[in-house]
């Protein structure tokens, strides 16, 4: 199938053929009919693209930060793959359509194939033939709607929102600041409200559209003579019960006017992408205004149980979601009580579109929105996608399923080029993904089936997806007779981890997890320094926070920080003292959000060893973030961050100094690929990975327990 793709890079903007969208639990599949150009947000986003990187950089200033922090602690080598990675990637463009569905995938009872439906949602409803859908971000609409029209579904449930924000009665009046499609779709509701609409735009000719389609009462240009005394005179001298800004520029005008022509105690709602840094006197103080945002389509925006998982908010608690804001936009269409079509200004066909994002870039002529249309008798197939025909088959045939930021980053750059190694499929949840991994790395294809990545051409898989599926991944590769490295954890649940222990004891194939940090250069020197006698052993963590919403805290999809990142620091202390752990207790600080991502956990070992693990997300990211010290027999040792290693013994201590940040991630991915091209073996025995699997479930179970130690 055809999506309409952008390099951010270059700014090379072409449509091209990508694997089909992957149907995941509780997500429809939708054949567009029709797509919507927001030509604010995604042309900022496309005019972005095509400046130089000096531009980009000025355009984003916390990416450029972000960029300098990984430099600092990583060194240029990993700072440049992360960067190329963002600039070289194929960027899906698009987050409003509609269209008819297809294929309806598990758990999803509220449509059927054959439903015409509106979607939204930022890499989901995206300009291409094909799109995947999660639920609750999909509307039904009736038989005989008009797609183009419902095609406006985000747009319109965005104006939504910010008129629920304006909380206004029938009868009252309401100043929109900027008449672009936001602007005037939110006129639109608001009068079919009730709602007295005054128009306010720097542009002549939208306030002309505005005013010759009846969107609003009173339309004005920002230059207009006596504006803020027309605006009095249209609201019987109260001003407006609140203004909407539905502009977006960096001038502080819109904030200070909209606190000029609101009344006393009257409400301004931010919308559009604006400062809100406004002058206190004489209005905004003096009138004790009140200053509310708009959050995109309601609320479940940015909820990864909303959004992702399906879970609904209850209508008697939530009135308004963003998917009851679509539900309600599109019935203000059918019921005839808006008309938007006059908002299409222009039609292109899907082919075109690059045609169409020209006009959004040069303002070559005037427009409003801009209709994607699709050519709905077109047949799309599941059928994999030739990227390489010059890679050949080797001894080790690697396919990946998943290839997200860590794998375009460590894994996929440190595979070695070698005859011996094929280079044969990847599958990710995008096709855009899939696609550019698979030609960047000199993959034979890239697929939507797992069956192909699954055939008799692979002999090994790398698993490099979220972490719910890393346990299903690695039992469907074990089943199909494949070698499996699967970037930690190795599973979520325990039940899983017993069905992988019986899977891979019948196929007797290799079972790797990336723990990288055992490959480090300065970790060999550390342990051949150490020898093989009991030792005592601290692992601390300077993790910092990461937001309870994020996915990795998520217990169902990252399984929270201890399955998800303090698996490593376990195993670390196991290779280190070269024995496995069997008894474990642990103590998690109280936080508000049951995280217990800061905590300190005692492990013992087989051989006498004893280690701490000190994982704290409660401290400040200017200090280093891993430091390891170790005591043996008559010697000590530190660790600082991978780059110094110093070993204290009779005399002067020794010092191990890198340029460059180094975890191991290049060696591990050769020790792997050079076991199985030897004696078939990985360089992590099957039994440390099960150890350390089950010790980081232990964890979890002995924080329950108040920290009384638990047996692995």
């Amino acid at each position: 199938m055809q999506q309409l793709t952008q390099k951010l890079g270059s700014g090379d903007m072409i449509i091209q053929d990508v694997p089909y969208p992957q149907l995941g639990k509780g997500m429809i599949i939708v054949k567009n009919h029709y797509s919507i150009i927001s030509a604010g947000t995604e042309g900022s986003t496309v005019v972005a693209a095509r400046k130089s990187l000096i531009g980009k950089a000025k355009e984003r200033p916390q990416q450029v930060k972000q960029v300098i922090d990984t430099l600092k602690k990583q060194g240029p080598i990993q700072t440049y793959r992360a960067v190329m990675k963002k600039l070289d990637a194929y960027s899906p463009l698009g987050y409003s359509c509609a269209g008819e569905v297809i294929e309806v995938g598990e758990g999803v009872t509220e449509f059927e194939v054959g439903d015409t439906v509106a979607c939204a949602g930022a890499g989901y409803a995206n300009h291409a033939e094909i799109v995947s859908v999660p639920v609750n971000l999909c509307v039904k609409l009736d038989g005989d709607a008009n797609l183009k029209d419902a095609a406006y579904n985000t747009l319109g449930a965005i104006s939504m929102q910010g008129v629920r924000q304006a909380d206004l009665r029938l009868g009252e009046s309401c100043v929109i600041i900027g008449l672009g499609l936001l602007g005037q779709l939110a006129a639109l509701i608001l009068k079919a409200s009730g709602v007295t609409v005054i128009g306010v735009d720097v542009s002549e000719a939208a306030v002309k559209q505005a005013v010759d389609n009846s969107v609003v009462d009173l339309g004005l240009t920002r230059n207009a003579a006596g504006i803020e005394e027309q605006i009095q005179n249209a609201t019987q001298g109260y001003g407006a019960d609140a203004v909407i800004i539905a502009a977006a520029t960096s001038s502080l005008d819109p904030i200070n006017f909209a606190g000029a022509v609101a009344r006393k105690k009257g409400k301004v709602i931010v919308l559009g992408a604006v400062p809100t840094g406004f002058e206190r006197d004489p209005y905004w103080y003096r009138k004790e205004l009140e200053l509310k945002m708009a959050c995109s389509y309601g609320p479940g925006r940015y909820d990864l149980n909303y959004e992702e998982k399906g879970i609904d908010y209850p209508l008697p608690y939530v009135r308004w979601t963003e998917k009851r804001n679509m539900e309600a936009f599109q019935n203000l269409i059918a019921t005839n009580r808006i008309d938007i079509a006059y908002l299409t200004t222009h039609e292109f066909d899907f082919e075109n579109a690059k045609s169409a994002f020209d006009l959004v870039v040069s303002k070559a002529e005037p427009f409003t929105g801009i209709a994607l249309k699709y050519d709905t008798s077109k047949t799309s197939s599941k059928a994999k996608i030739s990227t390489s025909k010059h890679t050949k088959l080797g001894m080790v045939n690697i396919s990946f399923i998943g290839a997200g930021s860590y794998a375009q980053g460590n894994l996929l750059p440190n595979i070695p080029d070698s005859a011996d190694i094929g280079r044969v499929g990847v599958l990710t949840n995008t096709g855009t993904t899939s696609k550019r991994v698979a030609e960047k790395f000199k993959f034979q294809f890239c697929a939507t089936n797992e069956a192909d990545i699954l055939d008799e051409k692979t002999n090994t898989v790398f698993v490099a997806t979220r972490h719910d599926s890393h346990g299903t991944y690695v039992l469907k590769s074990l089943e199909a007779g494949k070698n499996v490295f699967v970037e930690k954890p190795l599973c979520l649940l325990e039940s899983e981890l017993e069905a992988i222990i019986d899977a891979q004891s019948k196929v007797n194939k290799t079972v790797m997890v990336g723990f990288n940090r055992r490959f480090s250069p300065l970790t060999l020197k550390l342990k051949k320094a150490l020898g093989n006698n009991p030792m005592t052993m601290l692992y601390r963590i300077n993790a910092g926070a990461i937001p309870a919403d994020n996915w990795i805290q998520d217990l169902e999809i990252g399984g929270g920080r201890v399955l998800g990142e303090v698996c490593h620091f376990i195993d670390y202390l196991t290779y280190l003292n070269g024995s496995l752990p069997t008894k474990i207790s642990a103590v998690a600080i109280p936080d508000a959000n049951q995280l217990n991502d800061t905590l300190n956990i005692l492990i013992q070992f087989e051989n006498g060893s004893s280690g701490v693990v000190g994982y704290y997300a409660n401290g400040s990211k200017s200090m280093a973030k891993e430091y390891v010290e170790v005591f043996s027999a008559g010697m000590s040792a530190t660790l600082k961050d991978f780059k110094e290693l110093k070993i204290y013994g009779k005399g002067k201590p020794k010092k191990d100094k890198l340029f460059n940040q180094n975890k191991g991630q290049k060696e591990m991915v050769n020790a792997f690929l050079n076991g199985l091209l030897t004696d078939g073996k990985a360089p992590i025995p099957f039994e440390d990975i099960v150890a350390v699997t089950k010790a980081s479930f232990k964890v979890l179970e002995s924080i329950k327990r108040g920290g009384e130690q638990v047996v692995i």
